[in-house]
């Protein structure tokens, strides 16, 4: 299998490739990112593109894969709408739509959030534009696409935020994740079941195209 992964640097995406580079049903991943992740492996190829509103210029390097895992975000916390937008929404179709004409046969699969809108009308901003986007991305003509809406993410096996607030928040909720666990089973992943869900679900589907918390934790566990 051979696989896209945008947002590689981010926590998430950092989860996703570690878990790519372990599998061995996966041949290639070609990382695209505005900056290197920094990792050496015989199956990584990197792909550094500034413009993400714009593929045109390296189409001829995206085409020939099974999967795509979209991991690029950015957290709204102090964002105004028409910026949140661009990178939410703008990106995000930008490079799919380039795919979907690309790879009619990929599977594609975007990292939303827990509390994301569908009706794409709601009054939480971030909501309302990931739920707009979800349903933009439903409507390109991949095989397959999924929505993870994922809870409250642990990273694991040495995965970072880029965001100073994020690395604090999990660093004073890190030891109490065992108990929160305990508490809220259903609320609370890590990166590492991310990306086996990830994995697992390019491979062999899922019953859904939206998937919960719930749902990842499931399939990251069968």
């Amino acid at each position: 299998m051979k696989i896209l992964l945008f947002g590689a640097t981010g926590m998430v995406g950092q989860g996703v490739l570690r878990e790519c580079l372990l599998d061995p049903e996966v041949e290639r991943v070609l990382v695209v990112g505005r900056s290197e992740t920094g990792q050496r492996h015989e199956k990584l190829t990197e792909l550094v593109h500034r413009d993400f509103t714009d593929l045109s210029t390296v189409e001829a390097r995206l085409s020939g894969y099974d999967a795509c895992f979209f991991c690029l975000g950015v957290s709204s916390a102090g964002m105004k709408e028409p910026d949140y937008r661009r990178v939410t929404y703008d990106y995000t179709l930008a490079a799919a739509r380039t795919l979907a004409r690309l790879n009619p046969g990929m599977t594609f699969i975007y990292v939303s959030g827990a509390g994301t809108d569908s009706t794409a009308k709601g009054r939480v901003m971030w909501a309302r534009v990931k739920g707009e986007t979800e349903n933009a991305l439903f409507q390109l003509p991949f095989k397959a696409a999924y929505m993870f809406r994922p809870g409250f993410i642990q990273p694991m096996h040495g995965v970072t935020s880029k965001t100073p607030l994020y690395r604090a928040l999990y660093g004073a909720v890190g030891p109490l994740s065992p108990i929160l666990k305990r508490l809220f089973p259903g609320a609370i992943t890590t990166t590492e079941r991310v990306g086996l869900a990830m994995l697992r679900v390019a491979k062999q589907g899922a019953p859904q195209r939206l998937l919960e918390n719930q749902d990842i934790n499931a399939l990251a566990a069968a």
